[in-house]
């Protein structure tokens, strides 16, 4: 196998983190909605630990694409 296709090989694999950032962000969403419905008044106290944790779950999805795109650089 030549180089430059391990890198492309190599940089795809990389990619594929960004694949759990989204099934994550679904799911913080998802069980963010799933418990406003059942308790409105607490929805707003956990607003910000809703945005928090889908911040941080996009970063790492963010981090797999740069890394990838390092790959490539490289």
């Amino acid at each position: 196998m030549e180089a430059e296709a391990a890198k492309f090989i190599g940089a795809g694999l990389a990619t594929l983190g960004m694949i759990g950032a989204g099934i994550g962000v679904g799911n913080i969403f998802g069980s963010f909605l799933s418990g406003a419905t059942r308790n409105p008044s607490a929805a707003g106290g956990q607003f910000t630990n809703l945005m928090l944790g889908a911040a941080l779950t996009e970063a790492l999805g963010i981090l797999a694409f740069v890394l990838g795109l390092v790959i490539l650089s490289s």
